[in-house]
């Protein structure tokens, strides 16, 4: 049985608040059953990473709750959060720019080592 949970938000959209809901709240559950939980935020979902923009968004319309909150959420349960490097030339972005719930910047080859070399790991992408 797999101990690891990898969540690849590459397609999610940030402009579509209803697309960030499922992998946060997976990334929620699966941290809460003890599952060591990772989001790797890469491409367009990689703004999440930065301060200010999550703040701003909402999974549904007229949601007191923002999507940093469900991130803040997810933090707590004990799921850690990436930012992948190519987003910080991309979206303008330096280290102090991140939330505080980015664990770290990591590259592309650390995320083919997590799917490709550890047996005991299972992967989502959205």
């Amino acid at each position: 049985m797999a101990e690891k949970l990898v969540i690849i938000m590459a397609n999610t959209d940030p402009s579509n608040g209803e697309e960030l809901g499922a992998p946060i709240f997976q990334a929620t559950v699966a941290a809460a059953m003890e599952y060591e939980v990772e989001v790797i935020c890469t491409a367009t979902s990689g703004k999440l990473m930065k301060k200010g923009v999550a703040e701003k968004l909402v999974v549904k319309e007229g949601s007191p709750k923002t999507v940093y909150d469900f991130i803040k959420d997810a933090h707590e349960a004990g799921a850690k959060f990436f930012c992948c490097s190519p987003n910080l030339d991309l979206f303008d972005m330096g280290k102090d720019d991140l939330i505080p719930e980015c664990s770290d910047i990591v590259g592309g080859a650390y995320l083919i080592e997590q799917v490709m070399e550890d047996d005991d790991v299972r992967v989502l992408t959205y």
